[in-house]
């Protein structure tokens, strides 16, 4: 069974850090991009990242840009993001998504759970 799990997210202070991992089974990570989405209270989930199959090509919503950094391990069948310099307006829940394609800006077949993170002092 295809499946995507987020790593526990948490509480941490403005301008702390933390690494989000999203784990895949039951198929293999390689061919696929994968996003990272969040969506904070009362609004919609938007995309905020997305790396490539081969980790060649990354993109990041201006929001994030400079502070966050998406990563991969194929051989660990697993994709990070790495989040520096939280702020508040940083609390959402965080999905990882499968893509249906090697590129990003396709559709996205397949959704983690989600993992809270909330960045507050």
């Amino acid at each position: 069974q295809l499946q995507l799990v987020e790593s526990e997210g948490g509480l941490v202070q403005p301008g702390g850090s933390l690494r989000l991992s999203c784990a895949a089974s039951g198929f293999t990570l390689d061919y696929y991009a994968i996003g990272w989405f969040r969506q904070a209270p009362g609004k919609e989930r938007d995309e905020i990242s997305c790396i490539s199959a081969s980790g060649g090509s990354t993109n990041y919503a201006d929001s994030v840009k400079g502070r966050f950094t998406i990563s991969r391990d194929n051989a660990k069948n697993t994709v990070y993001l790495q989040m520096n310099s939280l702020k508040p307006e940083d609390t959402a829940v965080y999905y990882c998504a499968k893509s249906s394609v090697a590129l990003c800006g396709f559709e996205y077949t397949h959704w983690g759970r989600g993992t809270q993170v909330t960045v507050s002092s």
